[in-house]
Formats: C-alpha cells, sequence, structure tokens
C-alpha cells in the first residue's frame, strides 16, 4: 500500500487533470480500473459526467479506490455525445456502487442462475446471496432424521467458486403452517418443550454445523411476532409450549456451531407501529438475556405508495440504540398493491384472481414512481448505513420474482432490472442517490464558481 501522503498527492493531481480536461471538453468519459476490483467510476459503468459536481464524485471515488487497493489509472476521453449506454454489459455495478457502506446481496435459488445471463447479472451486481427455498427446515429435513442437502450443497457450492457469500435462509421458521408436522406432534398429541428443543438443537447444528464458516450470516428465527397489534409472538405451537425461550435457544444452538456467523432475527413489516414495539421488546429481551443475536432483519416486501418511511427510520434509530445491526433481507416494491387481498374478509380475491393491468409492460409514470420511492428508502439506509449490514433484493430481476404468483398470479415488476435483464429507472435511482449520499457525507470543499 501506499503511504497516505503519496496517494493524496496522486490523487489532487489526478483531479486537477480532471477539472482541466472538464474546461477543454465539457463532457468526458472516466474508467478506473482497480487492482482487484476491475471497478468504474462511482460503479456506474460506461455512464457521461457532465460538470464540475462529477469532478467531486471522481474525486471521491478515485480516493476510496487507492485507499482499497493501492492502484488507480484514470483514462479521461472528450466525447460530444451525452447518450447512456443501456446495454446490459455496460451497466456498472451495484455492489461497488456501495462498497464500503453495505453488503448488496439478492435471494435466489440455485437452478435460477443457470441462464448465462443471470449468472451474468448476479456476478455483477451482488455480493451476497440467500437461498430463497432450499435450506428452509421443510425441504433440509421433511421427516424426522431425513436431511436432505443436496439442494443447499449445489447452492454453497455454486456461490464459493464465485466469490459469493452465503446467507442460511432459515434455521427455525416459527409459523406452524411452515414447519413440518413431525416437528409439532409426539405420539399423536402436541409435542412437549423438551421435545420441541431437541429436535430444534439436532435440526440446526446438523444444518448449522455442515457448513461452518462457510456461510457468513445465519438467519436463524424467521418470522415470530404477531401481526396484531395487541399481540407480541405468533399463535403457534412454538409460543404457546416454550414462549420466548424457544427464540433464545435457537441463537445459543446456532452459535456454539457457528461461532463466526452473523445471527439474524428475521421478520416482516417490523417498521409499522405494532410490530415494530413488538421488535424492539424482542430484541431488549434477548440482550437482557445474553442471547447471541448480531442483527434483525426487516424483510422490505413494500407496496407502491404505500411504504412507511417514518417507521422505518423510527425502526433503524431503535436499533442504533441498542446496538444492533439491520439487515434489509428481502427487498422489492410491489407495483400491483396486494393488501386488498386480505381485506373486508377476503371478499375481494375473486376479483383480484383476474386482475393483470401490466401484463403487457409496466406504464413509464409508474416505473418513475417506484424509482422516486426505491431512492427514498436507499436515502434511509446510507443514513443509517452505521447500522444498516445488507441490503438484499428478493430475486434478481422481474421475470423471477415471487410476487408474479403470490398471492395471486400476474405479471409483476417489483425490482431494479426488468424481464430482459435491463436496468430500469429505480435501477438508475438507487446509484444516483447512494452517489449522492457519499458526497454529502465526504464534506468536501466546494470549488471555485469559475470551474465550469
Amino acid at each position: 500500500m501506499q503511504p497516505k501522503s503519496q496517494k493524496y498527492r496522486c490523487l489532487a493531481s489526478l483531479s486537477r487533470f480532471a477539472i482541466v480536461a472538464i474546461k477543454l471538453c465539457p463532457s468526458f468519459l472516466g474508467f478506473v480500473y482497480c487492482h482487484e476490483y476491475q471497478a468504474d467510476v462511482c460503479g456506474v459503468g460506461s455512464h457521461f459526467y457532465k460538470g464540475i459536481h462529477h469532478v467531486i464524485a471522481l474525486r471521491l471515488f478515485a480516493r476510496d479506490a487507492i485507499f482499497r487497493t493501492g492502484l488507480l489509472i484514470i483514462v479521461l476521453v472528450g466525447n460530444p455525445c451525452m447518450v447512456r449506454s443501456t446495454r446490459a454489459d455496460d451497466v456498472g455495478s451495484l455492489k461497488l456502487a456501495v462498497a464500503g457502506r453495505f453488503k448488496i446481496g439478492v435471494g435466489t435459488n440455485r437452478d435460477l442462475v443457470d441462464h448465462p445471463q443471470d449468472r451474468a447479472l448476479l456476478l455483477r451486481h451482488f455480493d451476497i446471496v440467500t437461498p430463497e427455498n432450499c435450506m428452509k427446515p421443510q425441504v433440509v429435513q421433511p421427516f424426522e432424521g431425513d436431511f436432505r442437502f443436496d439442494l443447499g450443497d449445489a447452492f454453497v457450492k455454486f456461490a464459493e467458486e464465485h466469490g459469493l457469500k452465503v446467507v442460511g435462509h432459515c434455521l427455525v421458521w416459527a409459523d406452524s403452517g411452515k414447519t413440518p408436522s413431525w416437528w409439532m406432534t409426539e405420539n399423536g398429541q402436541p409435542t412437549s418443550k423438551e421435545t420441541l428443543f431437541r429436535r430444534m438443537k439436532t435440526h440446526i447444528q446438523t444444518v448449522a454445523g455442515r457448513y461452518g464458516d462457510r456461510i457468513s450470516e445465519w438467519d436463524v428465527v424467521n418470522e415470530a411476532l404477531s401481526d396484531g397489534s395487541d399481540g407480541y409472538l405468533r399463535d403457534t405451537l412454538w409460543a404457546r409450549v416454550a414462549g420466548e425461550d424457544f427464540i433464545v435457544r435457537a441463537f445459543e444452538y446456532t452459535r456454539e456451531v457457528a461461532p463466526n456467523a452473523l445471527l439474524v432475527y428475521n421478520d416482516y413489516n417490523v417498521d409499522t407501529d405494532g410490530k415494530r414495539d413488538s421488535l424492539i421488546r424482542l430484541v431488549q429481551s434477548l440482550k437482557q438475556k445474553n442471547t447471541p443475536i448480531d442483527a434483525v432483519g426487516l424483510q422490505g416486501h413494500y407496496e407502491l405508495d404505500a411504504i412507511a418511511y417514518e417507521g422505518l427510520g423510527s425502526m433503524l434509530e431503535a436499533m442504533r440504540q441498542l446496538q444492533v445491526k439491520v439487515i434489509i433481507s428481502e427487498l422489492d416494491i410491489d407495483v400491483i398493491p396486494r393488501s386488498r387481498w386480505w381485506a373486508d374478509n377476503n371478499r375481494h380475491r375473486d376479483e383480484l384472481k383476474s386482475s393483470n393491468p401490466y401484463k403487457d409492460g409496466c406504464p413509464p409514470e409508474i416505473l418513475q414512481r417506484q424509482a422516486e420511492q426505491y431512492a427514498k428508502l436507499f436515502e434511509l439506509f446510507c443514513r443509517y448505513d452505521d447500522v444498516v449490514e445488507r441490503v438484499s433484493f428478493w430475486n434478481l430481476h422481474d421475470g423471477q420474482s415471487w410476487l408474479n404468483y403470490f398471492p395471486w398470479d400476474r405479471v409483476n415488476h417489483p425490482l431494479l432490472f426488468d424481464r430482459n435483464r435491463m436496468p430500469k429507472p429505480a435501477y438508475h435511482a438507487v446509484i444516483r442517490t447512494v452517489r449522492q449520499s457519499i458526497l454529502k457525507a465526504s464534506h468536501l470543499e466546494e470549488l471555485p464558481s469559475n470551474a465550469n
């Protein structure tokens, strides 16, 4: 590594050269080659930057690249054209754009990345992967003692071969409907607390112990909190038999065999008033019991025009005060609001089953609103980047999204990339928001007004 003083001298020279280049030619194309990363400026690929504000961005990311790698080469090439490339292979890397702030991940399945274009999209933009289904209890151990690791092993092997970290999802799903039936019964009766803990320990330590340090994070317990504002834990056999203790034990059993993994409690809607209070209560209680919980996961399955930004900010602030990291674990923004599916005693379901408003494509105005709302989310994530450990999207692109099938079949458009794996306005909004946030946080001096 170069001494810091030498790095700054190098950066200053590069910055002056960039300013001169802009004076001589208002448009330029910046490329950065970083040993190890082979990155591009701002992680935005073949994009054009105009004006002195982009020189500031160039300086900032150049400094970061030098610190990371010790090697930086910038080539500035004048070009009068300001058209942004839309080729998929020219799109910059999302993971490099946010490098140093939080990890960027995606939930997917091993078979979904067999397509070369999907694999390229995954490897370009994400640095950590979550198996969507293949490590869930009902898949791994459908019958007592019958462990099935073929899908999980293939997923982890693929990740290792491509330099990706893995999130194990999940060891305990605290929903009676998502737990294998054998787990909850004993001699035809509801299982005892002792048997429940024994089975849970065997499952956790067999699964987490198998992978060891090959998995960097575990969703230890999934969805244990009640949806009702007057409840605490979900009304399941887990809670009725063991109360909060099953959560404590699950984390303890996991820590015994995964001492280096980040251990996560994962749930949905924990940025809403009632459930946020339950989450805070749970985390406080777990910490008082010295439970080895490292982070909470907010799934983040949002609906267009219905995102509780204030509630999300309150949740992030509460976790900051409790000194617990936050994972945005399953992010998407549904452009076909689904709340009516459960409203009014389910009476709208027949109507909704035939609703498929965007089967021929998503209107530009909807895509723009989605982009603006993704931008607001990432403003919050960046503001709390001392708390946010990871942001993971749930599926690679619109064509793979689970929201094409849940809660009814329709063509949905919830992610950053469309069915052709091309970046949507939401992608560019996220990149722009992260870049602007970094500039604000840098406290760089203003450049002279005549340097434009």
